[in-house]
């Protein structure tokens, strides 16, 4: 066996943390969505991938696979910011992944997980005041809950 492989092969504990979490509320969750009730959830499935893929230069598609069918969100608003703009507010670099080249690997793997045309991202940009973000995030909300009223719910990446 290749050293790549054998790392491949090895839990990762980063990846699997939050999708515990996931899967511990999954039969809550499916509970509220049938009942109608819109669930926001921070970071979900995605944020896992890519920051496990971009700190372990593991491929998307093999990171995604714990989370595959998981429900489908019905929106996934990313709020950018450049690393650089991160850097200047406050607090920057206090967390052990805040540092502007690996924020720069996380983005790209965004950017690879937004390619996906069945998923409804929405790219917002941070940089605006609270204000207008808090204006943009709602009115995009609002719409996509009364434009998927009366559909199924998905799996994600099936």
């Amino acid at each position: 066996r290749s050293q790549s492989d054998q790392k491949q092969a090895k839990p990762q504990p980063g990846l699997h943390k939050f999708l515990d979490d996931r899967t511990a509320f999954l039969p809550l969750m499916k509970d509220k969505l049938h009942q109608g009730i819109t669930l926001v959830v921070d970071r979900y499935a995605f944020s896992g991938v890519a920051f496990t893929s971009a700190k372990q230069n593991f491929c998307l598609e093999w990171c995604k696979q714990p989370d595959v069918g998981l429900p489908k969100p019905d929106l996934i608003l990313f709020l950018e910011l450049s690393p650089e703009e991160a850097a200047v507010r406050g607090n920057f670099g206090n967390e052990r992944y805040e540092n502007s080249s690996f924020q720069k690997k996380v983005l790209q793997s965004f950017h690879h997980l937004m390619k996906d045309k069945t998923l409804n991202w929405k790219t917002v940009d941070a940089s605006k005041s609270v204000d207008d973000l808090h204006r943009e995030i709602k009115s995009v909300a609002e719409k996509t809950i009364q434009d998927v009223q009366n559909k199924p719910l998905g799996e994600l990446w099936k």
